[in-house]
């Protein structure tokens, strides 16, 4: 009877024991992932801490790089690259667990020689094996290069030479190295040495030292802004440091115009070159790093300056033949053979002064300095508003198309709201001290370039009428009007022409009421009563590429030729 009155304990005790498994696998199916990623992620940021601590102390210019970014081989263990770095200036590649290893095995660029014992001709070539550029060729057998799916060949990080593993010979590892195609461009390793000698023992002769590589020795200095054109410059320093001296190339943004001119006084008198990567703005505030060569003395220094255009306007670059935007669409060894090929023409600057209408005004006068346009009107208020949201979200704006697009927005809104009318009621405008008189005009456009507004031809405009060729170094401004927005937009299409007021060497345009929007080289502001006064303030040196031109840059060109053998022939006349 006892026995059959005492409750079984066997099946409340298997759920029991159940119920404890299930929850031990669900904490471990909880928390195993947890605890992977976790450990995954402590081991990825101990593994970018030690990389970076590589990074910082080296001697190469390591940047991360990956499968996906460009497939390459590793030269330490010749497998294939998943993650690990390369080097922006000698162009070394490898895994991320050989970089320790490759720090201590290569040698980087060497900017300057330990030594002063070789001489500027006796240099040999520094060699690294595989990830040869495409379409490359060896030296020895004329073959291409690179050809094998595996780390193979070798090239020269000064002379960008290559050769096959096979053709590489004793005779050409002791081979001196010329430099190769741009060695006029080339800053050598032993002329930084015999400078600091030269320092050393407080000489100066500079030109004495130059002799020794030729009247054709125009060293280049790269001058590129990394934030320019959707940090498009960042990229392309890299590429210059390969093929170029390290020493040649800044980021302007680290190292501002002033000082990294200072190099071009180590160099022979008016022998320097400056290749400037950016949009007008960074033109504009190189050329005032060398106005500011000129006050300290250092003017046989001034060197001749080129563009790379960047950024979203470009009418500087655009006028002098560079283009209206750099996109990759050559390779940079093009740029700089495009360097080579250009000539040296001249470059209006201007002085605008801001004077503040009133008896007690006390605070001085604005100073800008103008290298393409001034103007007042829609075209500045599209600018100040597009600068005014760019200032707000600037990762917004990281696309020329996405640029056009919002100017194009601001553009159709100022049609409907019409914000800058009644402009000849509001300003009067003087061209050489004479008072001009205007018509019912909303904007006012003072131009030293051939090109305003991203490409468009403003003085010459369309048509069969004849006008005055605009130039820039010939002392005179152009000064158009516009009737709106609107009539921007049809002049930019090539379906309206600007209302031309003339041409004169000194502007003056009074604000009489109310605030404005004016800009200068595409630096707007909103400005109340004032004096706007535009004088001629310097030259700069600048390179010209006609390699780049236009159908309208080419008939304009011919026509100042027409032009100047017609000034030719009557001086002829006259003698």
């Amino acid at each position: 009877m006892d026995g059959e009155g005492r409750p079984a304990p066997g099946p409340p005790a298997q759920g029991l024991l159940a119920d404890e498994h299930l929850v031990l696998w669900t904490l471990c199916s909880v928390l195993l992932p947890v605890f992977i990623t976790f450990w995954c992620s402590l081991q990825r940021s101990r593994r970018q801490l030690h990389r970076r601590d590589i990074f910082r102390k080296s001697k190469h210019g390591w940047r991360d790089t990956d499968l996906f970014s460009q497939p390459t081989y590793c030269c330490v263990c010749a497998q294939h690259i998943l993650q690990g770095a390369f080097c922006d200036c000698c162009g070394l590649r490898v895994d991320e667990g050989c970089l320790k290893k490759a720090d201590k095995r290569f040698p980087c660029k060497e900017i300057m020689l330990k030594g002063d014992s070789r001489a500027p001709d006796a240099m040999p070539h520094h060699w690294i094996r595989g990830n040869v550029p495409l379409c490359s060729y060896c030296v020895v057998c004329k073959q291409q290069c690179g050809t094998q799916p595996k780390l193979c060949d070798h090239r020269c990080i000064w002379c960008q030479k290559t050769v096959h593993d096979e053709c590489m010979k004793n005779s050409l590892k002791n081979e001196k190295c010329d430099f190769g195609e741009f060695r006029n461009l080339i800053i050598p390793p032993s002329y930084i040495t015999s400078i600091n000698q030269m320092r050393k023992n407080k000489k100066t002769d500079y030109e004495v030292l130059a002799s020794k590589f030729g009247k054709q020795w125009t060293p280049l200095i790269i001058l590129a802004n990394s934030r320019s054109g959707t940090n498009m410059g960042e990229g392309l320093l890299g590429e210059f440091r390969i093929l170029l001296n390290p020493v040649q190339v800044f980021d302007v943004t680290k190292t501002p115009p002033i000082k990294a001119l200072q190099i071009c006084t180590l160099l022979p008198c008016y022998s320097a070159r400056v290749l400037v990567c950016g949009g007008d703005g960074t033109v504009g505030w190189v050329l005032d790093a060398v106005d500011e060569m000129k006050i300290k003395g250092q003017e046989k220094y001034v060197p001749q300056v080129a563009v790379l255009p960047l950024g979203t306007g470009n009418d500087l670059s655009n006028t002098l033949g560079w283009g209206a935007g750099y996109a990759g669409e050559i390779p940079v060894a093009q740029v700089l053979r495009n360097v080579m090929e250009a000539d040296g023409i001249k470059l209006d600057r201007w002085k605008v002064q801001v004077t503040n209408k009133g008896y007690y005004n006390l605070r001085k006068p604005k100073e800008f300095t103008m290298n393409n346009y001034f103007s007042v009107g829609p075209d500045a208020l599209m600018a100040l508003n597009f600068h005014a949201h760019r200032e707000k979200a600037p990762s917004l704006f990281c696309s020329r198309i996405l640029n056009k697009a919002v100017y194009l927005f601001y553009g159709t809104k100022d049609c409907l709201v019409q914000e800058c009318k009644d402009l000849n009621k509001k300003v009067e405008l003087e061209l050489d001290g004479e008072q001009v008189e205007l018509p019912n005009l909303e904007g006012i456009i003072v131009l030293n370039i051939g090109y305003w507004g991203g490409g468009c031809r403003l003085w010459e405009g369309m048509g069969d009428e004849t006008y005055p060729l605009a130039r820039h170094d010939d002392g005179l401004l152009e000064v158009v009007g516009v009737y709106g927005s609107f009539h921007c937009a049809q002049i930019q299409v090539k379906l309206a022409n600007p209302f031309r007021i003339g041409q004169a060497h000194t502007v003056r345009l009074i604000l009489k009421c109310s605030m404005m929007p004016m800009q200068v080289d595409g630096e707007p502001w909103a400005q109340g009563p004032c004096t706007v006064t535009i004088t001629h303030k310097t030259h700069a040196l600048m390179l010209y590429f006609s390699g780049e031109q236009t159908d309208d840059d080419v008939s304009s060109a011919s026509d100042q030729e027409d032009v100047k053998e017609a000034e030719y022939t009557d001086e002829d006349v006259q003698m």
